[in-house]
């Protein structure tokens, strides 16, 4: 059985304070990627970046001192152009999501999962590599279509990564 993780395809990362024009030409077929497990039956599972008041005192926002998804504004949450309807939303206090990687090894059904969103380079790459570490037997792929890195090198070297550590990339 397939499953899709939909990483943190949110308002701030598409076109809030750290958008791009590549993370906003992806969300059609990120959408359509979702209708398309959904309507084969598989599970879809989003992350959400989500951040504090506090954002900046941490030691991302020292690194990143750039304050985005904080829980309950518009920017954290997940785009309205993609339905969300009857999928698991896990908040995720970092890049990478112990949280999901659990949520895929409880179904012992699951032999691949597909990783898409944003940020190809940070939070893409995190959560496949969690994935793959918490479950080295099952295929897991990137579809490089319905993602999108910091910078378009960026993505390309995220992707190539990926590919090093046995990660499939579509």
């Amino acid at each position: 059985m397939k499953l899709l993780a939909v990483i943190d395809m949110q308002n701030d990362f598409i076109d809030g304070s750290l958008g791009t024009a590549e993370a906003v030409a992806i969300v059609p077929a990120v959408a359509r990627k979702i209708e398309e497990f959904k309507a084969a039956g598989y599970d879809v599972v989003f992350t959400r970046d989500t951040h504090g008041e506090d954002y900046l005192s941490t030691m991302e926002g020292k690194k990143l001192p750039v304050v985005h998804c904080v829980r309950g504004t518009k920017g954290w949450q997940i785009s309205d152009k993609l339905d969300t309807s009857g999928c698991t939303v896990i908040n995720k206090p970092t890049f990478g999501s112990y949280e999901l990687a659990e949520y895929a090894a409880a179904d012992p059904r699951v032999d691949e999962i597909v990783v898409i969103g944003l940020c190809t380079d940070i939070c893409v790459i995190s959560n496949a590599m969690l994935l793959k570490a918490r479950l080295p037997e099952v295929k897991i792929c990137v579809d490089q279509s319905c993602c999108a890195g910091v910078t378009p090198e960026s993505h390309r070297n995220a992707l190539e990564a990926m590919k090093m550590c046995h990660i499939d990339i579509m």
